[in-house]
């Protein structure tokens, strides 16, 4: 029997209206984890890989907060209004209140404006320049990530609006993510990260497996149906025998963390909700048990990675709240685990400002004020769980 605190949905109205301020006031603008390429200091790395990496590791590492200093400014952010976004429909969904459909409709206009210009479908890309062990990548070039994650919010709001504008734009997400480059396999085909070149990672990859399906549940696209059955074979045939999954297959991409097996789950999900398809439904049973049994402490403060702990991140405080919210209807475990994941972030991570820390260090605490990560997913996060503590609370 589940045993949630009568106080839970106060608790996290409470936090969610917080958060919702500081960005609403910040006007949608704040630093990113991974931002430090925008540093003056980059001629510094006399544009080599390692060089950049290096810096904007030192800059994203820190626990105090580099950025002003480094001349790092706060910015708008697309994954962030498509947080956001996707945040207020579950707001709107939740209240009845139009000012929240509006909210989330002026953030869709205002992405619709910012895709990247170079392709004529819809695509977004970060605002910054990135560097990592997997290559680099500009600001010009966008992922499947954020275009997908995008364009869910876009196909939430043409579900609840039935306004074509909003699918059709879903629809151009589609195009660009169909024009990918795919690595072709015996046991299905991986979308790629990236336009440019092939990149298999298999949360980028089911969540364009999931974006696929959710609108061709609408559209009846059978191409759409067939590359997403055909993502959705690949990772689910490489899942591993206890239901984890490596980030990619490549040994240099062998770890298991938090929030990438959240997209995971969520993405397996979506997939199975849209087209009805089982076959997979055995693997989203272990990895859901897995999930759940490796990744929070006994007071619900999410661990990082499969094995330890630190750094406490925000982006897996916030997908796990998500993650575990929405799969509550039919694994109502998952309910009271979200609460108590909820709890324990809000109590340890949110400012008296409202706003979100980023990390929390074994000696010290990293306040640095993100928008994606930390507030936009974050407030996604709680909608979910307000929605399903207020049908709770409706069905006592």
């Amino acid at each position: 029997m589940m045993s949630i605190a009568p106080n839970a949905k106060d608790l996290v109205e409470s936090s969610i209206n917080r958060v919702e301020r500081w960005v609403e006031d910040h006007n949608y603008r704040a630093y990113e984890p991974f931002d430090g390429l925008s540093s003056w200091f980059r001629p510094l790395t006399f544009n080599t890989v390692l060089g950049q990496r290096l810096l904007m590791q030192l800059i994203r590492q820190s626990p105090i907060n580099l950025r002003p200093i480094m001349g790092v400014k706060p910015k708008d952010s697309t994954k962030g209004r498509g947080y956001m976004a996707h945040g207020y429909l579950y707001r709107y969904r939740t209240t009845g209140d139009k000012k929240y459909l509006e909210r989330a409709e002026a953030c869709l206009d205002w992405l619709d404006h910012h895709k990247v210009k170079k392709f004529e479908t819809h695509s977004w890309a970060n605002h910054f320049d990135f560097a990592s062990r997997g290559g680099t990548y500009t600001s010009d070039d966008p992922i499947i990530v954020w275009t997908a994650l995008i364009g869910l919010a876009y196909l939430e709001a043409y579900e609840q609006t039935n306004n074509e504008r909003w699918l059709q734009i879903a629809e151009s997400a589609c195009d660009w993510i169909m024009d990918l480059p795919r690595e072709e396999t015996d046991c299905g085909n991986c979308l790629s990260y990236v336009a440019y070149a092939q990149s298999s990672i298999h949360n980028s990859n089911m969540l364009g497996a999931a974006m696929l399906a959710r609108t061709a549940k609408h559209t009846g696209n059978k191409e759409y149906l067939d590359v997403a059955r055909s993502g959705m074979e690949y990772s689910c045939t490489r899942q591993l025998e206890d239901g984890a999954w490596w980030y990619g297959e490549d040994p240099k991409y062998h770890w298991v963390d938090n929030f990438h097996t959240g997209y995971n789950l969520d993405c397996l999900k979506t997939y199975i909700d849209a087209t009805g398809d089982n076959t997979w439904k055995p693997n989203f049973t272990i990895g859901l048990k897995y999930y759940k049994g490796n990744f929070f402490e006994a007071d619900g403060c999410p661990k990082y990675y499969n094995t330890r702990c630190y750094p406490i991140d925000s982006q897996c405080a916030a997908q796990s709240i998500e993650s575990l919210a929405t799969f509550s209807d039919e694994d109502p475990e998952c309910l009271e685990l979200a609460v108590k994941v909820a709890k324990w972030t809000i109590e340890n991570m949110q400012g008296a400002d409202g706003h979100f820390f980023y990390r929390i260090y074994p000696l010290m605490k990293a306040r640095t004020p993100m928008l994606h990560w930390a507030q936009a997913t974050t407030y996604k996060g709680l909608a979910i769980l307000l929605e399903k503590l207020s049908k709770t609370e409706v069905a006592k």
